[in-house]
């Protein structure tokens, strides 16, 4: 009896101490989780106020830009950047230049939101994929794999908020003068629902995707083929010795390589906000066919949409915006940048989760 109660109580106590093992492993794979769920939350509030301020700062621009782009060129109140800036204040003062920033700024964080979680799965999906393929567990993503996760990524974000950048799109083209407003966000998306139906919501949304995928794809090459050319030739001196480049330096190459994918996927963006306009009996600003009619002119789609501004307008057209858009590149770009930085110096007192 005495030797089956000994082993009866080794028994139990070796599975309190197996219990307590596997709590400490738990605990200590629980530590890294949160963790990680407190640096997302921290990337997102921090990606949110950079994208905030610095969509603030260039927004005047950003309005001229999509007014140039859907304006009759029959009818012309926005003459270049300097004229079409001096218009918006003299006819709708200070709040003219910031119409539709708010529903941009508040598209920043959901937007972040997906966009991260999304790079996330999708990054997991293709090295799972890759490793399969390649047969090696330990092989990790390359360039251009990181590439395609970020081009998911980026297609998921913008479908996902894609309503609320439409809704920007008609608030941003209002004026004092407009037959019908707008008052908002929500006023805007009940009233298209209502009065076009769901699928409005998502007008100009192929142009959208397809510009992804050539604005994804210069940006990551230009960028890295810019900063590998600055440290191989290292000219005027803009790189030292060593093989990193300094903030301003990589600032630049990011303006670059910003400008370049822009501008070649600009006219797909040009078409996506004319897409967005069809439909809407009250737009305040309406591009007609031939400028005799004073009907709008209905696009079947996103070819139809080409052909008939090239058509109507001249292949110039499908670059109507570019100088004010490529203006903010820079100051949007830096404004986010050093906003971001400081925001994580601020958030980035370590946060202890006690045992």
């Amino acid at each position: 009896m005495a030797s089956e109660d000994v082993k009866a109580s080794e028994s139990a106590v070796e599975k309190i101490v197996n219990l307590a093992e596997e709590a400490k492993l738990a605990r200590q794979e629980i530590k890294p989780t949160s963790h990680a769920v407190i640096s997302i939350c921290k990337s997102l509030v921090a990606g949110g106020v950079a994208g905030g301020l610095s969509r603030t700062a260039v927004a005047p621009l950003e309005r001229l830009k999509i007014l140039l782009q859907v304006q009759n060129p029959h009818s012309i109140k926005y003459n270049g950047t300097i004229s079409g800036l001096k218009y918006i204040w003299r006819t709708e003062g200070f709040k003219g230049l910031f119409k539709g920033n708010g529903t941009n700024c508040a598209r920043i964080v959901p937007n972040s939101a997906v966009k991260f979680f999304s790079y996330e799965q999708a990054s997991k999906g293709i090295l799972y994929l890759y490793q399969q393929q390649t047969g090696n567990e330990d092989a990790q993503l390359t360039p251009l794999l990181r590439l395609g996760a970020g081009a998911c990524a980026g297609i998921i974000a913008m479908s996902a908020t894609y309503p609320m950048d439409m809704v920007r799109g008609r608030i941003t083209v209002q004026t004092e003068k407009s037959p019908y407003q707008y008052r908002g966000m929500v006023h805007a998306l009940s009233t298209i629902l209502r009065e076009e139906g769901p699928r409005a919501l998502y007008k100009g949304w192929l142009p959208s995707v397809i510009g992804v995928i050539p604005y994804v794809g210069l940006n990551f090459a230009v960028y890295e083929s810019l900063k590998d050319w600055l440290v191989k030739t290292k000219p005027l001196g803009l790189v030292d010795d060593s093989t990193e480049l300094g903030v301003v330096t990589r600032l630049a190459c990011g303006a670059v390589a910003g400008t370049v994918g822009q501008t070649v996927a600009y006219p797909l963006d040009v078409v996506r906000r004319r897409m967005q306009m069809v439909g809407w009996k009250d737009a305040s600003s309406i591009v007609t066919g031939d400028g005799r009619s004073k009907a709008s002119l209905e696009y079947s789609g996103m070819i139809d949409t080409f052909r008939k501004t090239v058509r109507y307008e001249g292949f110039r057209a499908l670059y109507k915006g570019l100088v004010p858009n490529s203006v903010k590149v820079v100051p949007s770009i830096a404004i986010a940048f050093v906003t971001y930085e400081q925001v994580k110096d601020l958030l980035g007192v370590e946060i202890k989760i006690s045992d």
